[in-house]
């Protein structure tokens, strides 16, 4: 596939709206571990001390445009740093997965003689994970049942849960003893609330740990709750 084919596309927004394609060069970059090397006088080698993180990562594409390139690359650039915070990024390279990226850099183009196109970089600071498209799908569980996670890194999901009762994933179990129809539990930024009503209160957690699931088959059994949706964020780097 030619050059000229390949897009981006930013919080919902296409490249190919401002006719800007793009290369993938750094798309497959991938982030570094957070890990921290201490020298020990006298032993050899460094003790390596693991943060359990990674790094955010940037991603470079190589950026062009061909025809009309003031009156483009004006509402293009316009679009980017009108953005605030962390957005979805997507690119034709691979769609099977997103990223979340923040864009805040500027651009120096460098045009041809006569201004007639020009060329130019475009950096995003990433989140270190890249999500899977798949991932996103809501898994309904009215019974007893279990989900496999196809990837090598836990996933924080984020659940909705009707009624009351509990529900386990993988032996963690969180309780929930007051609901007004249903909670939702993000697992990732560990809280429970319906709609802006914060219901943490209204959660018992087993060691005060929200569930996650981990690489492989993951069982989910429930009690008392009438069914559980469940958005798996699956995420690979």
């Amino acid at each position: 596939m030619g050059l000229a084919f390949e897009y981006l596309t930013y919080n919902g927004k296409s490249s190919r709206d401002f006719d800007v394609c793009i290369s993938g060069n750094g798309v497959y970059n991938t982030p570094a571990r957070d890990v921290e090397a201490i020298a020990i006088p006298g032993r050899n080698g460094d003790l390596h001390i693991e943060n359990e993180r990674f790094e955010n990562v940037s991603i470079t594409y190589p950026a062009y445009i061909t025809k009309n390139f003031a009156e483009n690359f004006d509402a293009f650039k316009a679009y980017l740093l009108s953005q605030r915070g962390y957005k979805r990024l997507m690119d034709s390279y691979t769609p099977d997965f997103y990223r979340l990226a923040s864009y805040s850099n500027a651009i120096a183009p460098e045009m041809t003689p006569l201004n007639r196109w020009g060329k130019f970089d475009v950096t995003f600071d990433c989140d270190p994970r890249r999500f899977l498209v798949s991932g996103d799908k809501v898994v309904t569980f009215s019974a007893n049942g279990s989900i496999k996670n196809p990837t090598l890194y836990n996933a924080l999901p984020f659940i909705r849960a009707y009624g009351t009762g509990y529900f386990e994933i993988s032996g963690v179990r969180v309780t929930i003893t007051s609901a007004n129809s249903y909670t939702d539990i993000d697992c990732e930024l560990q809280e429970a609330y319906k709609g802006t009503t914060n219901c943490n209160g209204n959660i018992v957690l087993t060691n005060g740990e929200f569930p996650s699931l981990a690489p492989g088959v993951n069982n989910i059994s429930k009690s008392g709750i009438t069914s559980i949706e469940l958005i798996p964020r699956w995420w690979s780097v």
